[in-house]
């Protein structure tokens, strides 16, 4: 466990990030759901933080608020970390089973895109990357890349990034939470490009 992360959970730049987001949703009547494979725990932690963390777990938990309402914002999430997860609530067809070739923006797209309107959501912010210890061979399977989308009703915003983390699976996780709030809060506010 990372050391910031040991002294406060979730920590400050995902709770401030978090109450922004909430604050908007809740200003224009809107709301999120989350398809997520590998790192919202913190960011969930920190939207509901009367959970336990170790209770909490790790992919399953939704987006369920910081402030109290949530329940007005958040309309639910599902962990598509299985391929018969993907197949069930994410659209993956054998296609996309043979050609997957680990977390890339497309996929995250497809996964957000999917759930938005089964979770009936104005927005739905999807993830997938790789936290770590280990990896692999290519740039998307290196410790701290991740892959981010958020879809709405009028497109799907992507983006990805390596943490700069390497192998410390805590801290790639928070960053990635931070990460995905960020594009969200981005497309919330119009800042985001298509």
């Amino acid at each position: 466990m990372s050391t910031s992360a040991a002294k406060e959970f979730p920590p400050e730049k995902i709770r401030s990030i978090a109450a922004e987001v909430a604050s908007l949703l809740k200003e224009r009547k809107e709301s999120v759901c989350v398809a997520e494979t590998v790192c919202f725990w913190p960011l969930l932690h920190s939207l509901y933080p009367k959970a336990e963390k170790a209770s909490m777990d790790l992919l399953t938990l939704g987006l369920a608020g910081c402030t109290p309402g949530a329940s007005g914002i958040y309309k639910g999430g599902l962990t598509l970390y299985t391929l018969e997860s993907r197949i069930a609530f994410a659209g993956w067809t054998q296609e996309t089973i043979t050609s997957y070739r680990g977390p890339t923006t497309d996929i995250v797209a497809g996964l957000a895109t999917n759930v938005r309107p089964k979770l009936g959501a104005t927005y739905c912010v999807s993830e997938s990357g790789t936290a770590g210890p280990t990896g692999g061979d290519t740039p998307n399977r290196t410790p701290g890349y991740v892959a981010l989308a958020v879809a709405t009703e009028s497109g799907t915003y992507t983006k990805e990034l390596s943490t700069g983390h390497g192998g410390d699976r805590e801290a790639n996780m928070i960053q990635f939470a931070v990460e995905g709030l960020g594009l969200l809060r981005d497309v919330i506010k119009g800042d985001a490009k298509l």
